[in-house]
């Protein structure tokens, strides 16, 4: 699932992302929720509308930004308190704001506010942000306007600790949920300890329902992961790689940004029949130079 942060995937449009075949991307509540607010947003009918996409979204609680923006933030058992990056405003996200947030968005899964640490924090932390993140849970489950037609997820947490884990894995199963997600992980610890976090979930949740392994979308994770019982995933990576002048082609990594390719007008893969590498030269080919970033992350989907 490609990530539109603000309601929209950088350098990508949406035709183009439905050309693509792309069923369903993620909006990011906390940021949405900030600019330009869920009123506006749901006066356009929501983010469909406001995105002019006609196929699935998730939107993420907001949770993250404990961490992304842990210098920003304060956790307490009320909910979240940020300082806006914007305006420096100090904001509280609850569980019951965060779905407040979601309903309003209108997305077709929405995830529970959890309490996220690091992959990398040991200790007492990591216990009391599991247990704290079930006790979310049945708030967001209460708070839920729409559970007819909007699908809330958990959020498995409990850090590389497989004690702790297993813990919030039979508490969370407990609960009548749509679908479970595997929080916690890809925030640097060693891919033998996140690969067996991955296992012991998988192994526990039930099978008819769809499981999500958050912000994974690294090649070889997703080949390992998927052979490990997951289904969803998602990451910047792809839109990302093109800005930051990468294309990924069939022998590995091109380079676009290096000074050989200044004025090498050739398509990026001759064999290739994306939007990007069709092309005609002698018929676009200032368009092609000035769009190879953007043209690049539709090449990789």
């Amino acid at each position: 699932m490609p990530v539109g942060t603000q309601g929209t995937l950088k350098g990508i449009t949406v035709d183009q992302l439905e050309g693509l075949g792309c069923q369903i991307c993620l909006g990011n509540t906390y940021h949405l929720g900030m600019r330009p607010g869920p009123e506006l947003i749901e006066k356009a009918k929501g983010l469909h509308g406001f995105m002019n996409w006609k196929r699935n979204l998730l939107t993420d609680s907001g949770g993250f930004q404990m961490v992304s923006l842990v210098e920003l933030s304060e956790v307490t058992e009320e909910g979240v308190k940020f300082k806006s990056p914007y305006d420096g405003k100090e904001i509280l996200l609850s569980p019951e704001k965060s779905i407040s947030i979601q309903n309003s968005l209108g997305s077709d899964i929405m995830m529970q506010l959890d309490d996220v640490v690091s992959s990398t924090v040991r200790g007492p932390r990591v216990e009391e942000a599991m247990h704290r993140s079930i006790r979310w849970l049945d708030r967001c489950i209460a708070a839920n306007k729409h559970p007819e037609k909007q699908n809330l997820f958990a959020i498995i947490q409990g850090g590389l600790d497989a004690e702790l884990r297993k813990a919030c894995l039979d508490e969370m199963t407990k609960r009548d949920v749509p679908g479970f997600a595997i929080g916690g992980l890809s925030g640097g610890e060693e891919k033998d300890d996140f690969w067996r976090m991955v296992t012991l979930s998988t192994d526990h949740l039930p099978r008819e329902k769809p499981r999500y392994l958050m912000g994974v979308g690294y090649a070889v994770d997703l080949v390992v992961c998927v052979a490990l019982g997951c289904d969803m995933f998602d990451c910047v990576f792809p839109t990302r790689t093109a800005r930051f002048g990468s294309a990924l082609v069939p022998w590995g990594s091109l380079q676009v940004k290096q000074k050989q390719y200044a004025k090498d007008f050739r398509p990026i893969d001759p064999d290739c029949h994306c939007p990007t590498c069709k092309r005609q030269v002698n018929e676009y080919p200032f368009i092609i130079q000035a769009g190879i970033g953007e043209g690049s992350s539709v090449f990789y989907f």
